[in-house]
């Protein structure tokens, strides 16, 4: 064997033996996805702070960000190994006699007006997504409360666990009550703003206000003819999740067909779970978190919210739960957000919509400085 390659292979094997005994299993798995896609595609751990909103967030992907590149961090089935951008809080409690615990992030106001925003995370995003928002809203004095839901990213995934709007939203309210927070204003995005929906259904006295953004559940799915899955079905889905496909996935719907290097940090936070060893326990939740948003649309009780509610709508979503392996005509007839966002107008009684044309399903991460500007102005028409 020549010189420089056992070299080389000494090095190599020197590394694997120290990260195992470090008990790194994560790391091996980075290496072994590493070394599959090539030395040149590796890279570093990215950070879970998105780098400054002003970058480019239009053109192709870039070679870091390659549309075929599973390459890439691993994490712990809690998100072990991402970094929150804020300190991480716990609220221990038990729910369908489970221990469980839902990870919070708690930012408080350097001067405060005496309002408190929840914000509520959608089906692939975190608490840690919601930054530049926190960062707003935090500079304009209110206090922000931002959780993991039972079953994302940094909280607990249980091996059963009987998911419904209602159980979330409970426990949503057990947090807030155990933090002294009577009242609130309410902020949620995607799955997030179906379970807003529903808090301000269940707690009318305690929503202050109810922001929607993006929300899904605007249309039944299954009524439209979706077909049904069912969570094994979920779960071998699930399993084949990648860093290209999310990549994909939110370039066409979240972002309205651009792209941003910035979102990449947010595309490793989801497949870096599916990297690491607690794989199937995280696509196993995510399978039963999918039933219970197709069986759980909250259309038809939108005329029951009886609180002060302000719609943010991209209207280039196309949004649709299953809408992937629907008929082309179930397709073409799904996912039609600017239209979901007059009718569901007209659906809630009082409410105003502000729509961003040219926006896809997350708006506060494609265009933030458009986002908080309106966000501030509707949170601030509240008297």
């Amino acid at each position: 064997m020549p010189s420089s390659l056992s070299q080389c292979m000494h090095r190599l094997s020197r590394y694997v033996v120290a990260t195992l005994r470090a008990g790194a299993l994560v790391g091996f798995t980075s290496l072994v996805a590493a070394s599959e896609a090539g030395a040149a595609s590796a890279a570093p751990t990215l950070p879970a702070s998105a780098p400054p909103a002003n970058a480019s967030a239009s053109g192709p992907l870039n070679a870091r960000a390659s549309p075929d590149s599973n390459a890439g961090p691993a994490y712990g089935p809690e998100l072990q190994g991402f970094d929150y951008p804020y300190p991480v809080n716990r609220f221990d409690f038990t729910s369908q006699r489970t221990p469980l615990h839902m990870v919070y992030l708690d930012v408080k106001p350097s001067q405060p007006n005496g309002r408190t925003v929840v914000l509520l995370h959608g089906k692939n995003f975190c608490a840690a997504t919601w930054r530049e928002t926190i960062d707003t809203l935090s500079g304009a004095g209110y206090r922000v409360i931002a959780p993991d839901q039972i079953g994302f990213c940094k909280s607990s995934k249980p091996a059963q666990y009987q998911y419904s709007f209602q159980q979330l939203a409970n426990n949503t309210h057990a947090l807030l009550a155990s933090l002294g927070i009577e009242t609130a204003t309410v902020v949620g995005h995607s799955t997030g703003g179906m379970l807003a929906a529903r808090y301000a259904l269940m707690y009318p006295d305690e929503t202050q206000q109810l922001v929607l953004v993006n929300p899904i559940g605007l249309e039944d799915w299954k009524a439209m003819g979706v077909p049904s899955k069912t969570v094994d079905e979920w779960f071998d889905r699930e399993l084949r999740t990648s860093a290209p496909g999310i990549r994909r996935y939110e370039q066409a719907t979240y972002y309205a067909g651009q792209w941003s290097e910035r979102y990449e940090p947010w595309v490793q936070m989801l497949a870096g779970m599916y990297r690491g060893p607690g794989k199937r326990i995280v696509a196993w939740n995510s399978a039963l978190l999918y039933d219970m948003i197709y069986t759980q649309p909250v259309v038809y009780e939108l005329g029951q919210i009886r609180v002060p509610t302000l719609l943010m709508i991209g209207d280039k979503d196309t949004t649709a739960i299953g809408k992937d392996f629907s008929p082309p005509e179930v397709q073409a007839r799904v996912g039609h957000y600017a239209e979901l966002a007059k009718t569901t107008q007209a659906r809630v009684p009082g409410s105003t919509l502000v729509e961003f044309p040219d926006l896809g399903h997350a708006p506060q991460m494609q265009d933030p400085v458009a986002f908080h500007r309106a966000l501030l102005a509707g949170l601030a028409a509240l008297r």
